[in-house]
């Protein structure tokens, strides 16, 4: 039988804050801070205290809701989720559950199927957990606690089940990080932790529109950890099915190095959780001018910049895609592409995608601050293209230009590094190569006409690499036609 995998997610990313969500601690980078320095009564849940809601963490809540073109509450209530965990000072947490921040969106991704539109269910505030640290020490286990994290914003965007595939999965997460990095709400580092997935995953016969019985996988912080996840839960539950067994409702982990699922714990209902009205915080009034206010403010999404990208500058979808993942590179491009008005827009990306990335993944700076000015780009692509100097010279030039920050006029008057296209001189060098070559040119007039490249490299590598390639090919071809003409 064949079976179609059911995919929902659930994803939480940290607000970018400066306090947490109900107090004035700071947030801190956990990676970085000594455990337990930003902890007070309030995101402890000490007796007698009074939480309040941090108006920031709203703002970017409503941003992210009209992001995905969500309907925004007027009104949405706290609620105590009450569950005990060794991370969770309180013994509860405070979330939102029947009147969330905000319901009902999309999201549209684009797959090798073509562009749909994902169904979100739900938007909501709440707050995270501490860290625990778990430790194999001479024999013994222990877990360390940290709670500098507890009490920072978190915002959990639910998904409806409409996805079915690893590559719209894939789609959908990206897509998400891409908006929250674009709003400047959440870094999108997910190796600190900073966004985590969570998959419910189920499966059903092919046509098909019950939904099967699903698990949920817990904090999945990398696209390869989801997508891995994924296809090892869908294989595991066709292969329970098809032995004639039942997928059990749990909830389950995600073991990396064995690349398998693991048991957690049976899968809660909220009834479990005994969720009630937060007692100490009124309700979340949002009134029509705050949402109206935070929508003009809203900038260009991703995928809607890349359309543009695409229509505009006839860009390849893979180029669009790539140079709107951060917006200072997407506004780096069309700063060069301003400044170089009759370059192929398809030029400056190439040159971006291609040298600038690399030079970033080399050195591990940050694009934002790499010493090559978009108008020093557009400059240089327009030398290129001018045939002032030849392609790889112009590569010469940009590494150079990355390195000291100089404009590329500076660099090729100083290095003598213009492209030699004088017709004269390039002939004479290419006389030289064949006349320094006489057992190869026998060669090329007894039919080994595959030499010509030789040659060609030959004479580049005496003009240095400066000579224009097309007045060097014309000419050697001449040259050689003449010969065996002779």
């Amino acid at each position: 039988m064949e079976y179609e995998a059911v995919v929902g997610l659930e994803v939480h990313a940290e607000l970018a804050t400066s306090s947490k969500m109900f107090c004035a601690c700071p947030v801190v980078d956990s990676t970085r801070a000594e455990p337990n320095t930003t902890v007070c009564p309030v995101c402890c849940g000490m007796p007698g205290v009074l939480p309040v809601v941090n108006q920031k963490a709203v703002d970017y809540g409503i941003r992210v809701a009209l992001a995905l073109e969500c309907q925004v509450a007027h009104t949405s209530l706290f609620a105590r989720k009450n569950y005990f965990y060794p991370d969770l000072p309180k013994g509860y947490q405070i979330s939102q559950y029947e009147y969330p921040l905000a319901e009902h969106g999309r999201l549209y991704i684009r797959t090798a199927a073509g562009e749909r539109a994902i169904r979100v269910h739900r938007v909501h505030l709440e707050e995270d957990t501490g860290k625990l640290t778990h430790v194999q020490n001479n024999g013994h286990s222990y877990s360390l606690v940290d709670l500098n994290r507890a009490g920072v914003p978190l915002l959990e965007i639910v998904s409806e089940p409409d996805m079915h595939t690893v590559e719209e999965v894939r789609a959908y997460a990206a897509g998400l990080r891409a908006i929250l990095r674009c709003l400047g709400v959440n870094s999108g580092d997910m190796e600190k932790g900073v966004i985590r997935f969570e998959a419910n995953v189920s499966i059903r016969p092919q046509g098909s529109q019950e939904l099967g019985t699903r698990v949920e996988i817990k904090n999945l912080n990398s696209f390869r950890a989801l997508e891995r996840s994924m296809l090892y839960e869908v294989e595991r539950q066709q292969r329970v099915l098809e032995s004639g067994g039942q997928v059990r409702q749990e909830t389950l982990g995600w073991n990396e190095a064995e690349g398998v699922t693991f048991s957690q714990r049976s899968k809660e209902e909220a009834h479990d959780y005994r969720y009630f009205p937060e007692p100490d915080l009124p309700p979340l009034v949002v009134e029509e001018e705050w949402v109206e206010r935070l929508r003009a403010a809203q900038p260009e999404l991703p995928f809607a910049r890349m359309q543009r990208f695409e229509a505009d500058f006839g860009l390849p979808e893979a180029d669009a895609r790539l140079l709107v993942e951060e917006v200072c590179v997407a506004d780096y491009f069309e700063q060069a592409v301003q400044a170089a008005p009759d370059v192929p827009a398809r030029s400056i990306a190439n040159w971006m995608t291609g040298e600038l990335f690399a030079w970033v993944n080399q050195c591990g700076e940050e694009f934002g601050h790499i010493r090559v000015s978009p108008q020093a780009l557009a400059d240089l692509v327009n030398r290129t293209q001018r045939g002032e100097i030849n392609q790889n010279t112009a590569k010469t030039v940009l590494s150079e230009m990355l390195e000291s920050g100089r404009s590329p006029a500076e660099i090729i008057q100083a290095r003598g590094l213009g492209q030699i296209s004088d017709a004269g001189a390039i002939g004479a060098l290419v006389t030289g190569v064949l006349e320094a070559n006489p057992k190869e040119l026998a060669s090329y007039l007894a039919g080994k006409e595959t030499l010509s490249n030789w040659f060609f490299g030959q004479v580049m590598r005496a003009a240095k690499g400066q000579g224009n390639p097309q007045v060097i090919r014309a000419e050697l071809e001449r040259q050689l036609q003449a010969r065996k003409a002779g």
